[in-house]
């Protein structure tokens, strides 16, 4: 493993750009090599057996269906976390809609560090890309209306940030990225404290200015909150159907914003979008993601002949 030092200024500066945090990035980058060599002192049989050290190569990182490509700066940190002394070139925006086929990244390095680094890289942005993809399907199915796909908290441990990155490549919108960002009032803690209001109550007089969501499954319960001097900064409709959000959206009036979740599909997206929800939070964005293909592929050393003088 090298420092964080050692990777390249320009990609440091794109991350940073991302709005993502080059210290962060590269702690799941080194935990993820870890796992592949976790004798810090021997390296990777296969490849130091096969390849000479000084043998330099190409690859190309292609996509092998359609999709939204996201975390192509994260795969080129770990080239450089291996050492593999890499140039990274063609690589395209994280955001990036691709179609099967097309090459997303080129590569060119030492073979064999490039060996060593290649699943790290492929699964964060294969599992990035397959966020991005997800989330961009939810982004154009609800397209002309005003509702946008929020994420969740239900993230895997360790790569939330990397995840909610993802997400917004997308198109989509982060909701909370912690218990602190915001309060949010679910059912289990209703009846800890004996009611909305309680909680409500109780949360703001600990935590002024906090933002506050609280979240029903009925219309009365939404009456409520909406009949206070200073209503929750967001309601969630939990499990609600199709008509009964609708009405919801016409009671409220937009005095507060509505989030609908529970029970959420795609096939259901242009229906919530009709109601006029302003948000849909999609759980499955992150916790059972389908991953976007990508293949990285070395290219074959040139012949002789193929040498220019």
């Amino acid at each position: 493993m090298t420092r964080l030092d050692d990777v390249p200024a320009e990609v440091l500066d794109d991350l940073r750009a991302a709005g993502l945090d080059p210290k962060h990035v590269w702690d799941v980058v080194a935990r993820a090599l870890a796992e592949d060599l976790p004798d810090p002192r021997a390296d990777d049989p296969t490849s130091s057996s096969t390849i000479p050290l000084d043998a330099r190569g190409e690859a190309v990182f292609a996509a092998r269906e359609p999709g939204v490509v996201a975390g192509l700066g994260v795969a080129a940190v770990a080239f450089a976390a291996v050492g593999a002394d890499a140039t990274i070139t063609g690589r395209l925006p994280d955001g990036a809609r691709v179609a099967k086929g097309d090459v997303v990244m080129r590569v060119q390095g030492l073979t064999q560090r490039m060996l060593v680094a290649e699943r790290t890289a492929l699964n964060l942005a294969c599992h990035l890309s397959g966020i991005a993809t997800a989330t961009a399907r939810w982004v154009d199915a609800l397209e002309g209306s005003p509702t946008r796909v929020l994420d969740t908290r239900k993230t895997l441990p360790g790569l939330r940030t990397l995840q909610k990155y993802a997400v917004r490549c997308g198109g989509g919108v982060n909701h909370r990225s912690s218990l602190q960002d915001m309060a949010m009032v679910k059912d289990n803690h209703v009846v800890a404290a004996g009611g909305v209001l309680p909680a409500l109550e109780a949360i703001r007089g600990r935590h002024p200015g906090l933002p506050v969501e609280v979240e029903v499954t009925t219309l009365d319960q939404l009456e409520e909150l909406l009949a206070l001097p200073e209503p929750p900064e967001r309601v969630l409709l939990d499990n609600m159907g199709d008509d009964l959000m609708a009405e919801a959206v016409r009671r409220t009036a937009g005095r507060v914003p509505l989030e609908a979740s529970g029970g959420i599909t795609l096939e259901r997206a242009a229906r919530i979008g009709a109601t006029g929800v302003d948000f849909v939070s999609v759980g499955a964005l992150t916790h059972s993601v389908v991953v976007l293909d990508i293949g990285m592929d070395l290219l074959p050393a040139p012949t002789p002949a193929e040498v220019l003088p």
